[in-house]
């Protein structure tokens, strides 16, 4: 199987932006080339993004954390608990791995697309940052700040948003949602991606912490992307921290802002807003 990439440079990342085609090959369980460019190689922290559904997406993952070594590993789609079991896994084991974690119970996708990505990451110490949700349910009700606790001020979570930045990022939610949420349901869901932003950035400073680094981030896109995710709460956190973001379109589609975009074609899947029509 062959996939060709496209990619495009620091500051140009954002939906219509030009992308510049590079030779990159997928071949079967493995990118051909290095994904990342060569600044991502001494950034303390790189956040590699991802469509989750998009298998192509994992490859590159796997391919730069190959090419990264990262001393520790962070997951959104597991816990902290989750993670720590995994010390005594063979990750190269796929069965293991998926048994380890319920993956079939979690309701991300199916297991063999995360596969070469965990394979990846044998050898690193591994995070957990997945929101359970209880605690999305506790933002809902009690705001961000305090369903994360202690902590909250370091990460700049106990600021409000600009009404400009409230507001689209609650116009984000509501298109992501097929424009089925209630208006007064908007700022509650914002202020569960702005805990879980915050959570995933935290679990980047403990890694840091124990191991040096450098850390790779193993999220979806919209945590990865400078302008409202995981970078700026570590901004607040360490701003002497550099850090690294690569995005992963699709047919050359993104939101945000990225260090680095990698282009795969998309994934054939249902309209996710077929249900809110019948309904």
């Amino acid at each position: 199987m062959r996939i060709a990439f496209k990619t495009t440079e620091r500051g140009a990342a954002f939906v219509g932006a030009f992308f510049l085609w590079a030779n990159f090959q997928l071949a079967g369980a493995a990118v051909a080339q290095p994904p990342l460019n060569r600044v991502a190689l001494a950034a303390d922290v790189v956040i590699l993004g991802e469509v989750h559904d998009n298998a192509a997406h994992h490859q590159v993952q796997a391919a730069a954390l190959d090419q990264i070594n990262p001393k520790a590993v962070i997951w959104e789609m597991i816990s902290p608990e989750q993670a720590e079991a995994l010390g005594g896994v063979d990750l190269a084991d796929s069965a293991a791995v998926a048994a380890q974690l319920d993956w079939a119970a979690s309701g991300w996708p199916d297991f063999s697309l995360y596969a070469p990505v965990f394979a990846a990451a044998d050898g690193a110490a591994h995070y957990g940052a997945h929101v359970p949700r209880a605690a999305a349910g506790a933002a809902m009700q009690t705001g961000a700040a305090a369903a994360f606790g202690d902590g909250a001020a370091r990460f700049g979570l106990d600021q409000p948003l600009s009404a400009d930045a409230q507001a689209a990022r609650e116009a984000d939610q509501l298109a992501s949602h097929c424009d089925a949420l209630p208006e007064e349901m908007l700022p509650l869901f914002v202020d569960v991606q702005r805990l879980r932003d915050t959570v995933l950035a935290r679990a980047v400073t403990e890694a840091l912490a124990d191991t040096g680094g450098p850390v790779a981030v193993i999220t979806g896109n919209g945590h990865a992307r400078k302008d409202r995710g995981i970078p700026v709460y570590l901004a607040y956190a360490n701003p002497d921290l550099t850090v690294f973001v690569l995005g992963q379109s699709e047919g050359g589609l993104i939101e945000g802002g990225y260090d680095q975009v990698l282009d795969a074609d998309p994934v054939e899947r249902p309209d996710p807003c077929e249900a809110f029509r019948k309904g």
